[in-house]
């Protein structure tokens, strides 16, 4: 009776599963062009970020094979739609949401996602990895800072002497 059950359940499952991958939904895998990119401190730096954040937060995007099977094509697309909106190392020429949360997000643990690196072990980064990312990005993002402030006639930096004076 238990196998009669198991077996009918299993048979359920993948007609629904081979039934869904007829619904309608916009998986655009078409990769949009890279516009601009940050001005990296170093090429590890950006080495570093493709291999860590390029998937969701860029038009790099490697799509993997489960990307085209509902309903983690679903979920897939989703991320990488939210990612690219949020940060998008391939649009910085338009405004990045959250690029002050880079940082800290990484710092905390919270970027990659906690689902991601399971997913992707060549996206995992050893600690001495993850340090070089932080300081990388870190001096990125202050090279930008002073740039725009260069070319708007504010740079509203402050130098770690004058934060050492406060």
């Amino acid at each position: 009776m238990l196998k009669k059950i198991f077996k009918w359940s299993a048979i359920s499952v993948l007609i629904v599963m081979l039934l869904i991958q007829a619904v309608p939904y916009d998986r655009n895998h078409n990769n949009p062009p890279v516009l601009v990119e940050p001005q990296w401190d170093t090429p590890q730096t950006r080495e570093l970020a493709k291999r860590a954040c390029f998937d969701c937060h860029s038009n790099e995007t490697v799509w993997p094979w489960y990307s085209n099977v509902a309903p983690a094509s679903w979920l897939v697309q989703q991320d990488v739609d939210k990612g690219r909106r949020q940060l998008n190392f391939s649009e910085w020429d338009r405004p990045q949401n959250e690029i002050g949360e880079i940082v800290p997000q990484v710092q905390q643990g919270k970027m990659p996602l906690w689902f991601y690196v399971p997913l992707h072990p060549s996206t995992r980064l050893s600690a001495d990895e993850k340090q070089a990312l932080l300081r990388g990005l870190r001096a990125t993002l202050k090279a930008q800072q002073i740039r725009e402030g260069l070319e708007s006639g504010e740079t509203g930096f402050t130098s770690d002497a004058d934060e050492d004076e406060h």
